[in-house]
């Protein structure tokens, strides 16, 4: 295949719980591309890059998670909904098992499949996200900010929240700019950010990292049978480098690849180098 673009690699897995959209290229061992979270955010925004090249090595495919995207919303806890997705949409392809590379959201999401699920995944790579502030406050500028565009949706916010993302500022175009802005105020897309971080959702998520709660948002890191590779851009202002510690402590069979100068895309800031890095973990 020689045509990677939007149309060609579009696809929609029809569900009685909501159709699930998707991208699909190459063959062999099937890759899972998970997305993060924020304002216009969708599989291919994140992946679209990397599709090309995993593609070469992998059935590589990028999936909308529900409520993002072209994929259909639905009821319920966010996090817990976008496991039972993912599988429901294992299931619907037939796929026994999978390598999960997560960014942000995403991560979180392959993690605790891993855990619910340990015979779905085989390897899972993370693009920071999972794991657990420890000396910084929580939550952080990056959050912040995505919550205040979510609050106020305004060009500006968006672009501030964009910056925060990203240590090479260049990245934040304005052709970038207006396509997640134009995604992000579209009503079902503005209702899944809502979900995640609004003021009281975000009250909701600070109550679960302080006190007695705490141990509960990273206790399934245990669970996680699968190798997995923690990938962290040094200069993250949404998911801070010290997450990683939890994480790297507490799943069994875990290692941690540290990019400098660079936030919480290091799929797209240190491509060639992310790249290189997974394919040879996953083929490993």
């Amino acid at each position: 295949m020689t045509d990677f673009s939007f149309e060609k690699t579009s696809r929609m897995l029809s569900s009685p719980a909501g159709d699930l959209h998707y991208h699909e290229a190459g063959t062999g061992p099937v890759l899972l591309l998970l997305h993060g979270s924020g304002p216009g955010v969708t599989g291919w925004a994140n992946f679209e890059k990397n599709l090309p090249v995993f593609a070469h090595h992998f059935r590589t495919i990028i999936l909308d998670l529900p409520g993002y995207g072209k994929s259909a919303p639905v009821d319920g806890n966010p996090m817990q909904a976008s496991v039972d997705g993912v599988i429901r949409f294992m299931d619907g392809l037939k796929l026994d098992t999978a390598h999960i590379v997560g960014n942000s959201l995403g991560g979180m999401i392959g993690a605790m499949l891993g855990a619910q699920h340990p015979k779905r995944l085989s390897r899972l790579v993370s693009i920071g996200g999972i794991g657990y502030n420890v000396f910084t406050a929580f939550p952080g500028e990056g959050i912040n900010l995505l919550t205040e565009f979510v609050e106020d949706p305004t060009r500006a916010r968006i672009e501030q929240w964009l910056r925060s993302m990203v240590y090479d500022q260049s990245i934040v175009t304005d052709e970038l700019i207006e396509r997640r802005l134009k995604q992000a105020l579209d009503p079902v897309t503005m209702a899944s950010s809502k979900k995640l971080y609004s003021r009281a959702s975000l009250a909701g998520l600070k109550a679960m990292n302080e006190g007695p709660n705490v141990a509960m948002t990273f206790s399934y890191l245990a669970a996680i049978q699968a190798p997995t590779l923690l990938t962290w851009g040094r200069d993250d202002r949404v998911s801070p480098l010290e997450r990683a510690f939890v994480a790297m402590r507490m799943i069994p069979n875990c290692e941690l690849h540290v990019f400098p100068k660079c936030g919480h895309w290091a799929m797209i800031e240190h491509k060639t180098a992310f790249e290189r890095l997974v394919i040879e973990f996953l083929q490993r």
